[in-house]
């Protein structure tokens, strides 16, 4: 190898390593600025959210959704109407029957228990 050659990787490895050591504090410093304004942020969200908690929770009556108004007919405003006061009379039946079942099951002697058959069909 050529003098000239050897002398020229001999400086641009020592102008490489005097770079390193400047170039990796400069990655470190963007780093911890990155970290730094990461942490901000976070601390800014926390912040609002304790504080749109606390105004929430002040003011729950007060802040309502306004209902969507639907834009129905008045032959289906009718029909649903209609379906939804048998459902409603279907429910209170219901209820009507099932108290009615409890209450003639509270005086009847209770029956034998049924039990499940020993043997069952798959071999078990």
């Amino acid at each position: 190898m050529k003098l000239k050659n050897l002398r020229k990787k001999i400086r641009r490895l020592e102008k490489r390593l005097q770079e390193g050591p400047k170039k990796l504090a400069k990655l470190r410093r963007k780093l911890e600025a990155v970290e730094a304004a990461k942490a901000m942020k976070a601390s800014r969200k926390s912040a609002a959210r304790a504080r749109l908690a606390a105004q929430s929770s002040t003011s729950i009556g007060s802040v309502k959704k306004a209902k969507r108004k639907l834009n129905l007919s008045p032959e289906r405003r009718a029909q649903l109407s209609a379906a939804m006061k048998a459902r409603w009379a279907a429910k209170r039946a219901a209820e009507a029957n099932s108290k009615a079942a409890s209450s003639d099951d509270q005086h009847s002697a209770p029956g034998p228990a049924s039990q499940a058959p020993e043997s069952r069909p798959d071999g078990a």
